[in-house]
């Protein structure tokens, strides 16, 4: 770890204050790791603006003295991609301001640290939510769903992050603020707000983010659907959707995580004896919903389904949504650690890969709990493990490994919604040509030409090269888990 010069340290004090310039290794351990618990990457300093301001004058400071940094919000991500290896890590957690909401325009505007259950809290009263959801909503922030472009279960109807932001202002790694996108429409010239949005800190900081509010639904429905076969659950999600009915959201769980869910605090009344369950949400005008929902339990029902039942009571729909919400929190009860994956196949094709993940988990002996976007056939293949076991972790690693090659021969990508971060890097020549990694590289050099934000993620070193100080991520650039 390269020692940052007491200059630059005394006056990133300046700017902040004592209390937000952490140095002693005992109170940067904490952000030694994110969601995913198999990586420990140590910063050298952590830095935490108040405000705009504030963060602005960091970033410029870091680039007077070419320091490269990781910006980081809520720590929730599973790829390892705000983990700062020997360099700054810049925490935006105190920027948490709602700074305007219009309700007629149906617009929010929040600096980076809000918290997404927040926004939608806030705009409650209006009639008005924030749709995409992440698991992790009750933590995670904006700034960072923005830098990894996150999902959620109802962005099968309602779209990820991309969809529901309108503009960007961006602090550039050298300090220059600009604005990106438009909150009233269409900017003329190149989407640089569409390369901006999931491009995972490694582009610049978000200072504030203008989003799109959704009108909250009349009526919503919630269905539990249970199966004595993973195969059937995966067959009733292809024939929901044939059957032309968009659902608000379309989840999966097996039985290894439904176990997980009913024995911890986060129970929420899932059959135990089940091989999978079915979590569906209707959502719409209320005829239209009370017709979709008969629907969609018929179609359940043809395909092998025990027992359908049907939530509408918000209290209700809550518990149910309890148990997948907290899912990954709940598999921490089976094991001390968690590989959590985020490949994506085509909806046809979940029956097939299924199958096959099963058996590869046979194969290499390791236990996997599936809870997943069924209805865009975004998987997360979860392997709790000892991670203080060598012989183990090696297992896990080369069943993960074939996991995720076998999701890219079906025809499926390495991530969803997750990122590339760290723990991505070497899947990524699975799906993208020397010409497009160059490509990635080029974009990344007209934000940031020195390469200092969020140094090492998403692209391999071998492609895109990075800033020389960094040897230990060019040394781990080949490593996944």
């Amino acid at each position: 770890m390269t020692a940052l010069p007491r200059d630059l340290i005394d006056r990133l004090r300046a700017i902040v204050g004592t209390r937000y310039v952490l140095e002693r290794p005992t109170e940067l351990f904490v952000y030694a790791a994110d969601g995913l618990p198999g990586y420990r990457k140590h910063p050298s300093l952590g830095i935490f603006p108040a405000d705009r301001v504030q963060t602005v004058e960091v970033v410029r400071l870091l680039a007077d003295f070419r320091v490269p940094f990781v910006p980081r919000g809520a720590g929730t991500g599973l790829s390892g991609g705000a983990l700062a290896d020997g360099c700054v890590l810049l925490g935006l957690n105190r920027l948490t301001r709602i700074l305007s909401i219009d309700g007629a325009n149906r617009t929010a505007t929040v600096e980076p640290g809000v918290v997404n259950a927040h926004l939608s809290r806030a705009t409650a009263p209006l009639g008005l939510h924030y749709a995409p959801d992440p698991s992790s909503q009750a933590a995670c922030t904006i700034g960072g769903n923005v830098a990894e472009n996150a999902g959620g279960p109802h962005c099968l109807k309602y779209g990820v992050t991309l969809n529901h932001v309108l503009a960007v202002t961006a602090l550039l790694p050298d300090g220059e603020v600009v604005s990106l996108g438009n909150a009233n429409g269409e900017s003329e010239g190149y989407d640089l707000l569409g390369a901006f949005v999931g491009s995972e800190g490694c582009f610049g900081v978000a200072l504030d983010v203008t989003v799109r509010l959704t009108p909250n639904p009349e009526a919503i429905r919630t269905l539990l659907a249970d199966f004595l076969s993973i195969d059937a659950a995966a067959h009733a999600v292809s024939a929901i959707v044939a059957g032309g009915i968009v659902p608000a959201a379309l989840e999966m769980m097996d039985s290894g995580t439904i176990r997980a869910v009913e024995s911890s605090i986060y129970a929420a009344g899932y059959p135990t004896d089940a091989a999978a369950v079915l979590l569906i949400e209707i959502d719409g005008l209320a005829a239209e919903v009370d017709e979709d929902a008969e629907r969609v339990e018929r179609m359940c029902r043809s395909e092998g389904a025990r027992v359908v039942r049907t939530a509408s009571e918000p209290s209700d729909r809550a518990r149910l949504w309890q148990g997948r919400k907290k899912a990954f929190g709940a598999m921490g009860r089976v094991s001390s650690h968690l590989v959590v994956q985020d490949a994506v196949v085509p909806r046809t094709r979940l029956p097939a890969i299924l199958s096959t993940i099963g058996a590869i988990a046979a194969r290499h002996r390791v236990t996997v709990c599936n809870v997943f976007h069924a209805g865009d056939g975004n998987l997360h293949p979860n392997i709790p493990y000892d991670g203080h076991n060598p012989e183990e972790r090696s297992r896990v690693h080369a069943a993960m490994t074939e996991m995720m090659r076998a999701c890219v021969a079906a025809g499926g990508t390495i991530t969803g919604e997750h990122g590339v971060g760290l723990d991505k890097l070497s899947y990524m020549p699975l799906v993208f040509s020397d010409d497009s990694l160059d490509a990635m590289c080029r974009l990344r050099t007209v934000f940031d030409p020195d390469r200092r934000a969020n140094p090492g993620k998403v692209v391999p070193v071998k492609s895109c090269r990075e800033w020389s100080g960094t040897p230990a991520v060019r040394r781990e650039s080949g490593a996944a888990s």
